[in-house]
Formats: structure tokens, C-alpha cells, sequence
């Protein structure tokens, strides 16, 4: 098991950065596509909530979700089982958790990640783990653009 985290200063109401995260189903208009991630489907509650579930489709596998704890504005957590392409590579648990505090610029983010390999993984796990590193460093980048008022994608 393998936990990194990363944390960023965004110029924004602790609100409006928690309800992005939050909106499931608006993702598209702050983050692109990419390999690991093409988009959030089957979300079964709107307003999500603690017990809301999602789905998220990549060329490198499918991530079945829950939102495990979720206390407005400060604390949402996602935890993800992902089925990796192919299949034989066995499954990902992965768990998300933002944290969000007020700070003198508006709030400052972190999102802390825990990735637990399946054994299959084990001899490339330095090369995952980078993979989900990397991914979620766009993702971070991007929520800071929109919600501070970058123009982004779409």
C-alpha cells in the first residue's frame, strides 16, 4: 500500500472548491479526458451524499466508486475498487480524500490518496503509482484553474 498527497492554495470560498469536487456529474466542464480518466457515469444519488456511487471508465480500467465519508465543506473521501484492463492484472483499491481548510487566500486543498496494489502489480508498482501521482497532479491543477477562474477545458 502506497499513500501520497499533494496540496494546493486556491483563491475561492472553501464552498465553491467543495462543490465541484462534490458535483460528480459536472467534472466535464473542468477536467478533460484523459488515459486514466474519461468521465464520471452511473452516479446513483444527485446531491451526492455519503453512500453515493459512480462509475468511471479508462482505457486502463474500470473504477467502481463510493463516496465512504463526506462532511460539507471540508472533508469528502472516494473510495474506488478498479478492475484493470486486462482483467488478469486483478484489481486497484484506491482511496481519495480531499481536505479542505479556509486559509488567509481562500482555502488550501489536499488531497491525500492511498493506492493498494493487487500482487500482479507488485513488480510494477513504482511505474503505478508515478501513473496516479501524475494524474493526480492534473487533476489538482485543473480544479485550481476553474474554481479560481482560468478559463479550462470546454
Amino acid at each position: 500500500m502506497v499513500t501520497f498527497s499533494l496540496a494546493a492554495e486556491m483563491q475561492a470560498p472553501v464552498e465553491h472548491v467543495f462543490d465541484t469536487i462534490v458535483d460528480l456529474r459536472g467534472y466535464g466542464r473542468w477536467l478533460d479526458p484523459s488515459v486514466d480518466y474519461s468521465g464520471t457515469l452511473e452516479i446513483s444519488t444527485d446531491p451526492v451524499a455519503a453512500g453515493t456511487t459512480y462509475v468511471e471508465r479508462s482505457g486502463v480500467g474500470v473504477r467502481r466508486g463510493t463516496v465512504t465519508e463526506l462532511l460539507a465543506p471540508f472533508l469528502v473521501t472516494f473510495d474506488q475498487s478498479m478492475t484493470v484492463r486486462p482483467k488478469l492484472f486483478g484489481v486497484i483499491d484506491i482511496q481519495v480524500t480531499y481536505s479542505l481548510t479556509p486559509s488567509a487566500v481562500g482555502v488550501r486543498l489536499e488531497r491525500l490518496v492511498t493506492v493498494d496494489l493487487p500482487w500482479q502489480l507488485i513488480p510494477a508498482g513504482p511505474l503505478v503509482v508515478a501513473r496516479f501521482r501524475k494524474e493526480s497532479e492534473r487533476i489538482v491543477q485543473a480544479l485550481k484553474a476553474f474554481v479560481e477562474g482560468a478559463s479550462g477545458p470546454r
